[in-house]
């Protein structure tokens, strides 16, 4: 299966926001599930947030109030939008559409 390409990342600030994107070529209202992780340095991947297909999210806790997971079925995208950033948020986010892993984007949140 052809892997979801992700986009966006960056360096900001603390207090900064960056909206990032998971793109698929098929129709991503179709896909049971999309998650985004992230991926610091050779530590397991920390769970971040998801969106199933009839449109229910979940957030880890520690991003929940500050992080929007959303679909946009017109443009096959789900994205994730990160506000008020913290250096601990710094990390690779990557993205998973039903158990097929893009390659990520690097999130820098800089004090």
């Amino acid at each position: 299966q052809e892997r979801p390409v992700e986009s966006g990342g960056g360096l900001v600030q603390s207090g900064d926001s960056l909206t990032l994107s998971c793109g698929v070529s098929r129709n991503i209202s179709e896909a049971k599930a999309v998650g985004w992780f992230r991926e610091v340095s050779r530590k397991p991947r920390d769970f971040v947030a998801t969106i199933v297909r009839d449109g229910r999210t979940s957030y880890a806790g520690a991003v929940k109030g500050r992080f929007t997971i959303s679909r946009d079925n017109a443009k096959n995208t789900v994205n994730l939008l990160l506000t008020n950033l913290k250096p601990d948020d710094s990390g690779v986010y990557i993205c998973v559409v039903d158990d097929v892993w893009g390659q990520g984007t690097q999130v820098t949140v800089s004090s």
